[in-house]
């Protein structure tokens, strides 16, 4: 690790035959890496720095390492440590306390993006924690939804090559619900009539067309947080690294074994469904009387004494934490869709996209007419910024009604961030951003 450049991921592994290429691609990925030789080194990691997950190589570990997970998240307290292990998933007992096991070899890309997942699913779960204390104050409790135990809803998208059917069959083995779509037309139809818990992806000879639905995935607010793995032949000339940033969320070919790639699938339903679970009872919170009537989304009271709340908590932790300030950019255009009310019309849509595209563990509020805010829990500023950046470039698609024989118009946001340090100082940092986004810095 580089010096003075904060580690997130700690592994623990007495060699670097495994080791030493996974921490070199994390590294190069954003997740910077620590090795720890052994338990103690390991425990320490977890304890002193801000790390958000662990990855412990069962074969270098020895016997310890089926001992090691609860251990470590012991030591971390009150945030929760996702652990995986890499090794043979048949050979872990159950009682072992880790999150995924993934067999080698692992691609940096394939576990930095297991990662991504198993982080947000952490702190989504410290965040719901939190908002049901904030509402509880203010004499509204929140209720979790009742758990969806049906069946894994899979949308399997591509022609029906006998490894992609060998895939599906080892999905419904697993107790996932499977529809095929032939064509993106047909499948886009599919994802509009029903929920999905996940897409799996066949890039065929043609893996463009696959990149391409998973890239209009991510620019619908309403799939955007969708997971999509890719199946993809061992020779294709993707590389994993093309498919993450179109925004694959796992990548396996037709020669790792199906039952393998099937409980990966099924990981990735079930964060999803998890997240969704949160979403729809902070979807309840709407009609609490809490909330701003024409968004749904925080008012700016409510905002401030959560934003309190969380900022202690992850002081706590040992999370960073930002807020992000988003205000509609002033430009002429805007003008008369504002003096003829049509941009007020379309504040409750932007709301409700604002509130789709921010990830589950992120709170977002509206503090005035054209003004949202988010609260970011294990964000740094720079990753702040860029899910500021994102969310206004989706929103930045979209065209708004302008009235009987006028163009539409569209909006940009100014952006501000700032980081949070302290329940006491947590207010002076959503100023901060909120002069920073007066002053018109532009998303992009």
């Amino acid at each position: 690790m580089t010096p003075g450049v904060q580690a997130r991921v700690v592994i623990v592994a007495r060699d670097d035959s495994v080791a030493g290429p996974l921490a070199e691609g994390l590294d190069r990925l954003g997740w910077r890496t620590l090795t720890a030789r052994g338990p103690h080194a390991a425990q320490a990691a977890v304890s002193d720095l801000q790390i958000e997950a662990a990855i412990i190589d069962l074969a270098s570990a020895g016997e310890i390492a089926l001992v090691l997970p609860d251990r470590l998240k012991t030591e971390c307290g009150a945030r929760r440590l996702p652990v995986i292990g890499i090794g043979d998933p048949a050979l872990v007992p159950t009682s072992a306390n880790f999150d995924l096991i993934m067999a080698p070899p692992l691609h940096p890309a394939q576990a930095a993006m297991r990662l991504q997942s198993l982080v947000r699913l952490a702190v989504s779960e410290e965040e719901f924690e939190l908002r049901l204390a904030s509402f509880a104050d203010h004499g509204r409790p929140l209720e979790m939804s009742e758990p969806d135990t049906t069946p894994y809803r899979v949308l399997a998208i591509g022609e029906p090559a006998p490894q992609f059917l060998a895939l599906s069959n080892a999905l419904a083995r697993n107790g996932a619900e499977v529809v095929g779509a032939f064509t993106a037309f047909t499948a886009f139809d599919y994802l509009h009539e029903r929920p999905f818990d996940a897409v799996v992806l066949w890039a065929g000879d043609n893996p463009q067309e696959a990149l391409s639905i998973a890239a209009g995935l991510r620019r619908n607010t309403r799939l955007y947080h969708t997971p999509a793995l890719l199946y993809m032949r061992q020779d294709s000339y993707v590389t994993i690294s093309e498919a993450y940033n179109r925004g694959v969320s796992d990548v396996a070919t037709p020669e790792t074994p199906e039952s393998d790639t099937a409980r990966r699938v099924v990981e990735l339903a079930r964060n999803y469904r998890r997240q969704i679970g949160v979403r729809q009872a902070l979807d309840k919170a709407r009609t609490s009387g809490l909330m701003d009537a024409s968004t749904g989304l925080f008012t700016r009271d409510l905002f401030a004494a959560h934003l309190a709340r969380l900022a202690e908590a992850c002081r706590r932790r040992n999370r960073p934490l930002s807020v992000c300030v988003l205000k509609v950019t002033e430009k002429p255009a805007l003008k008369t869709a504002r003096l003829e009310g049509w941009l007020g019309r379309a504040i409750p849509q932007i709301g409700s996209m604002v509130s789709r595209l921010v990830r589950v563990d992120d709170t977002a509020a509206r503090l005035g007419p054209e003004v949202f805010a988010l609260a970011l829990p294990a964000t740094p500023p720079p990753a702040a910024r860029a899910a500021g950046e994102r969310i206004a470039a989706v929103i930045g698609c979209t065209a708004f009604e302008a009235g009987e024989g006028k163009a539409p118009f569209v909006i940009d946001f100014d952006i501000g961030v700032a980081a949070v340090y302290s329940a006491e100082t947590a207010g002076r940092a959503l100023e901060d951003a909120a002069k920073a986004a007066s002053q018109g810095f532009k998303a992009g």
